[in-house]
């Protein structure tokens, strides 16, 4: 079986243009385990790209895109001759949302959430409605001029489609307007940043681990360094958490991230990523597994499996 790795980041996107240096090493360390973590089935080879000014990844075989090359024209080229597609790509400004529809103009087995998921998982706002309707807790999200009257900061203030910590500021009091399109404002909430990894499909969803995020803030700007995969307990409450999101959003699909606060009352969730994330890198040292090997239904016809009972995750750090 040929799967094709399509990370756009390092993976020629940005051919033509400066490499987004703050998204680089995230890129590498979840492809590289991706590709990996997939060349160690039986019988699985990986196909992937790699931008020529990049070192490609130790494993896999990947073409090199260059300058006059079309990466989108190459991607579904490959895209066409393999068995399945897995695309990694920031959901920011639909790039991942148009990739996962381009593959799937080609192949009929791309890992990835349905259209609809893709769309709101990439609106901080859509995201936190859906959640909120289905009694979830969330971090209350607003469009800056639509702060309640009286509310006090500090607030957070972000794009609605942003990318990990990119632009993600910190006010003591909500700045005056006006405010730049596209930005949400957020409470700061206090707690302990979390995530969790979660392999969804259709509704069903098994947590793999809980993750501590290192996050801290630097002249008012946020900054994501690191996370240590499975550095928070699983428990009832973490779980429960993880089925109701997979019941909210049912296109989930794949290995997800969710991002939320570890508070005193309890989980509240920030955002869903609907990709693998920074996390899924130390997962395997976590788990002491491949945590591919009980997903090759999801490969070969899209299914996710019933879990045996998984170890639970020990600590493992991922520094960027």
């Amino acid at each position: 079986m040929l799967v094709f790795v399509c990370e756009t980041v390092t993976g020629g996107d940005y051919v033509g243009d400066a490499l987004p240096e703050e998204l680089i090493a995230e890129g590498e360390l979840m492809r590289d385990a991706l590709v990996g973590d997939l060349e160690d089935l039986p019988g699985v080879r990986v196909v992937t790209t790699h931008d020529s000014r990049l070192e490609p990844p130790p494993r896999g075989q990947s073409r090199a895109i260059g300058p006059g090359d079309d990466p989108r024209v190459i991607w579904s080229d490959i895209a066409a001759t393999v068995h399945c597609c897995w695309p990694v790509a920031p959901e920011m400004d639909g790039i991942l949302a148009r990739l996962v529809g381009q593959l799937r103009a080609r192949n009929p087995r791309v890992i990835a959430c349905d259209g609809p998921t893709l769309h709101a998982c990439a609106s901080k706002m859509r995201t936190a409605e859906i959640l909120a309707a289905a009694g979830i807790p969330v971090v209350p999200t607003w469009w800056p001029a639509a702060v309640p009257a009286g509310t006090t900061g500090p607030f957070v203030m972000k794009p609605d489609d942003g990318a990990g910590a990119m632009d993600v500021r910190l006010f003591q009091q909500l700045p005056p307007p006006p405010y730049p399109a596209g930005v949400v404002a957020q409470p700061l909430i206090e707690g302990i940043p979390a995530s969790l990894t979660l392999l969804c499909q259709a509704g069903r969803t098994h947590v793999l681990a809980a993750n501590r995020q290192h996050v801290s803030v630097v002249d008012g700007h946020f900054q994501f360094s690191g996370v240590t995969v499975g550095g928070v307990p699983l428990d009832a409450t973490v779980r429960d958490l993880a089925t109701r999101i997979g019941a909210a959003l049912p296109g989930l699909h794949g290995i997800i991230g969710v991002d939320y606060i570890a508070t005193v009352g309890g989980p509240v969730v920030m955002e869903v990523n609907p990709r693998l994330t920074t996390s899924y890198a130390g997962l395997r040292r976590a788990l002491g597994i491949n945590p591919l090997a009980f997903v090759a239904e999801i490969i070969r016809d899209g299914a996710v499996p019933d879990l045996p009972h998984l170890p639970p995750a020990l600590p493992v750090e991922v520094r960027l």
